[in-house]
Order: C-alpha cells, then structure tokens, then sequence
C-alpha cells in the first residue's frame, strides 16, 4: 500500500514543494516533471511482481530524481528549500536501487 511506503511519499511531498517553487517557466516545467516522474515510477514499480521488474522502474524514478536535483543546481538560490527533501528521496531511492 502506497500510504505506507515511506520513499513514495516523501516524492509527494517533493511534488508538492517543486509546485511551489520559483523558477523560469521552461526549468519549472522540467522540475515538475520529474517529480511527479519520481512519484509515477514509485507507484508502477511496487505493483510489480519480480525484484527485477520492480528495480527497473525504481532505477527510472532515481534518475528522475538527479534530474530534480540539477534543476535545483542550476537554480539554488530559489530552491533552498526543497533541497534537503530532494536529498531525502534520493538517498532513499539509491537504498531501493541496491
């Protein structure tokens, strides 16, 4: 169940604080897309059945995540706060992948 995966809902609340981020409008529509990329793959992958179908899409949702964390780059000092969920989820999804 999605409600007690704790990495899934911490790339909510990444979601939910990229929303509300500042930035250009072409870096915010990339940013948004990858973390609800980082949510989608999350929730696609725990319904699958093999360790091997489910790594796969945690691996897609950790690249999603990079690509968050270079927007983030590009753009600090906008994005302060979103920072340390970014590093949350990605230390999280690394743990997954392993």
């Amino acid at each position: 169940m999605l409600s007690k995966f704790r990495t899934y809902q911490l790339a909510l609340e990444l979601y939910r604080e990229a929303k509300t981020v500042k930035l250009p409008h072409h870096l915010k529509d990339q940013l948004l897309r990858a973390a609800s990329s980082i949510c989608l793959n999350l929730a696609e992958g725990s319904a699958k059945p093999t360790d091997k179908d489910r790594a796969k899409f945690y691996a897609i949702a950790f690249g999603s995540c990079r690509e968050v964390q270079t927007v983030i780059e590009l753009e600090r000092e906008s994005t302060t706060a979103i920072f340390s969920i970014a590093d949350q989820v990605a230390a999280h999804l690394y743990r997954l992948c392993r």
